[in-house]
């Protein structure tokens, strides 16, 4: 698992030293489980958890949504090895009932399969050798934000 708090983010574009085999997953707007799911034979989720839980002061402020939220956590697996760390929270509203019953199924998966669903641009971070970018998906009128770690195995194979 990843420390998620204090991170600096930067927008996509004011980044200049990604390295281009990190760039390709960064700066993808297709959904990132349909992307993991043709690199490998084997794609699986763990969901490490899903709770009302605290909210960081960058993502609060990000979402601008002081309300009670679900954080969920979880691993994205391609062959059997953790590829992804993803953290995204969930404001507990009318418009994300139905996420919050998705159980072990990507988060993206369904984001994505809904063209009324909006995704913004996206922000960038660095931190102890890992990757990771993040994005607000606009369902309704709230605001649900995702922020994916791209784990060294991910590039290895």
């Amino acid at each position: 698992m990843i420390n998620t708090k204090n991170l600096i983010w930067s927008n996509l574009n004011q980044v200049s030293n990604i390295p281009n085999h990190v760039l390709t997953w960064l700066d993808d707007h297709q959904s990132l489980t349909a992307k993991l799911k043709q690199k490998f034979n084997h794609f699986s989720i763990n969901v490490l958890s899903q709770a009302e839980s605290l909210v960081h002061a960058d993502e609060t402020e990000l979402l601008n949504w002081n309300g009670q939220s679900i954080v969920r956590e979880v691993e994205l697996l391609g062959d059997d090895q953790v590829v992804v760390f993803a953290r995204s929270i969930i404001p507990i509203t009318n418009d994300t009932q139905n996420l919050l019953k998705i159980g072990n199924k990507p988060l993206g998966e369904v984001l994505f399969n809904d063209k009324n669903i909006k995704r913004s641009q996206l922000q960038i971070t660095h931190t102890h050798g890992t990757w990771g970018r993040r994005s607000i998906f606009t369902i309704g009128s709230t605001q649900v934000l995702v922020s994916e770690f791209f784990i060294k195995n991910l590039y290895a194979v």
